[in-house]
């Protein structure tokens, strides 16, 4: 019989798949946490110059330093990186004035020398109590910093994924789960107390390789301990798992204004859930790949009491194991690379246009997703209808790839989003509510657009290579996620050039998707040779293959964002 059957005789939909599956997601909730942390703990508060250290021994209100102190923009606020260089007392007599000119303001017809803010800067903190920003100052010449924060935790999700993913392959899927909530934890905690921008990015490097740990042995433990006939609810539960967390993240950051506070709120559950992964059981059908067959059968037999299904467990024998996996195997024999994503020429186009799919979603979805103060609205309330949109979303391209196909609705998704963000450009900044609804359609096509994604790759790559392509298409994403925080530091230069950048890469990813084939209704290809066959339209003869293979090569390489 098939592994799946032994596990059927187990109990397939027991207690413990529910107790298992259950105890799985509730730190997916907590990894979109840290995912999007940074919209909280490196929000910019309004800021301004300091006042001259003289000033502090004058009876002024703050109202009377600020006019004295710092000159006005274009659109009459305080400029944030320049103050004047001596105050200007006459600002304060009932007919003084204050215009921002190109040196400086302007008094009598004398030009008013300006300076930067050589003695710090000044914070209003109506919203947050503290962030990195107000504490570290990376504000005017070091606002680049906070991009680059971000994109430290993303290398660290790269760098995880590959460490994790190999790992993981060796040592097992439990064992690698508790090692990364371990980190996760630890990391986290380092972060809160972190005393230098310099050990924050650390911290938060090593936060990021613990959230690649974590999704990738969490999917791989929750996929490879329940059958085949449910895999599709339970992977949508747990992807609805990290939409949850995003709307959770906003009611804790509602409540937690200090951004070390925050980030200990996040982390510190990763604590309780190191404890309880050590309850999980390894993976039977890696213990059995990995030479470890009476494991394999003793967890088997002991999901079977869990289920009280003892007297069926106590069945089952290492000959009756090893029967199993000779046959799920039996089609995967051989060794590939990651070269042999490039070696023919039906998957190296496959591979360059699904690497352009997947680095754009990535791209343009963290692009929108880590920068929402811009849109001028309460943090907060964004935050939840950013993470709110992407629930309809799934649910319609989940029915679009059903009845419409894989490649028109991944194309269409991309196109739709790109032309979003585009429109945006063209409406007037303080047009502030349709900027929001755009940038929520563009971020809900994104979403729509990841979830294609892991299906449609799935079902593109053969099974002899389907884990080294998705997990080339996965880093690919990664990469996305890196650069998109750096991006946004081109609008110091060009206020346009982001939104163009974002809006730009999706389209032409969109339109490079046009030329994939479609995989609605179609067998899994077994082999190269049977996509090269379908790329010049000869058809396989192949039997179908079971979508378990598919299923759980997905489960391998989901990760939150999608």
């Amino acid at each position: 019989m098939p592994f799946g059957d032994l596990l059927e005789q187990v109990g397939g939909k027991g207690r413990f798949q529910i107790v298992h599956v259950t105890l799985l997601c509730i730190p997916v909730v907590m990894m979109a946490s840290h995912n999007l942390l940074q919209n909280f703990v490196a929000a910019v508060p309004r800021h301004y110059c300091s006042a001259h250290t003289n000033l502090s021994q004058l009876h002024l209100s703050p109202e009377e330093t600020l006019l004295v102190t710092v000159p006005l923009d274009d659109k009459g606020k305080p400029k944030r990186c320049q103050r004047y260089i001596d105050p200007q007392w006459y600002l304060l007599t009932k007919n003084g004035t204050s215009s921002s000119g190109g040196e400086g303001d302007t008094k009598d017809g004398l030009d008013v020398v300006l300076q930067e803010c050589t003695d710090g800067w000044s914070y209003n903190m109506t919203e947050m109590t503290s962030t990195i920003i107000s504490e570290w100052d990376l504000v005017c010449d070091q606002r680049s910093l906070k991009q680059m924060g971000q994109t430290v935790y993303m290398g660290g999700v790269l760098v995880g994924a590959l460490v994790f993913g190999s790992m993981s392959d060796r040592y097992g899927r439990r064992i690698l789960l508790l090692i990364s909530n371990l980190l996760m934890a630890v990391s986290g905690t380092c972060v809160a107390f972190s005393n230098s921008f310099a050990l924050y990015c650390l911290f938060r490097f090593g936060c990021g390789m613990a959230l690649s740990g974590l999704g990738l042995n969490t999917f791989s433990l929750i996929l490879e301990w329940i059958p085949t006939n449910v895999r599709t609810v339970v992977g949508t539960i747990t992807g609805y798992s990290y939409t949850l967390g995003q709307l959770f993240l906003a009611l804790i950051a509602y409540f937690v204004r200090d951004w070390r506070w925050l980030t200990l709120a996040v982390s510190l559950p990763f604590y309780v859930f190191f404890l309880i992964a050590w309850w999980f059981h390894e993976s039977s059908r890696w213990l059995a790949l990995t030479n470890k067959p009476e494991q394999a059968v003793k967890n088997l037999k002991s999901v079977a009491k869990f289920n009280g299904r003892q007297e069926e467990g106590e069945k089952i024998n290492i000959n009756m194991l090893q029967e199993s996996m000779q046959k799920e195997m039996s089609c995967v024999q051989g060794s590939y690379s990651v070269l042999d994503l490039f070696r023919t020429p039906t998957m190296r186009n496959m591979t360059i246009f699904l690497s352009a799919v997947w680095l754009s979603t990535s791209f343009a979805y963290y692009g929108l997703a880590m920068d929402l103060q811009k849109f001028g609205i309460d943090i907060y309330i964004i935050q939840v209808i950013f993470g709110a949109v992407d629930i309809p979303a799934k649910v319609i391209m989940t029915v679009s790839m059903s009845y419409i196909g894989r490649r028109p609705s991944q194309s269409g998704a991309l196109v739709l989003a790109g032309i979003t963000i585009l429109i945006n450009l063209l409406v007037p900044q303080d047009k502030q509510m349709a900027r929001t609804c755009l940038a929520v359609m563009g971020k809900g096509f994104l979403a729509a657009s990841f979830s294609c994604c892991f299906l449609y790759s799935g079902e593109l790559y053969p099974t002899i290579i389907r884990q080294n392509g998705m997990g080339w298409v996965s880093m690919m994403a990664r990469v996305g996620a890196m650069v998109a925080p750096m991006v946004l530091l081109t609008a110091d230069y060009i206020p346009w050039l982001p939104g163009l950048i974002y809006g730009g890469a999706p389209i032409l990813s969109g339109v490079a998707a046009i030329y994939l084939p479609e995989t609605l209704g179609s067998p899994l290809p077994d082999t190269i040779e049977d996509v090269e066959n379908r790329g010049s339209g000869i058809c396989s003869k192949k039997p179908p293959k079971e979508t378990i293979i598919l299923q759980d090569t997905q489960a391998n390489l989901l990760k939150p964002a999608a």
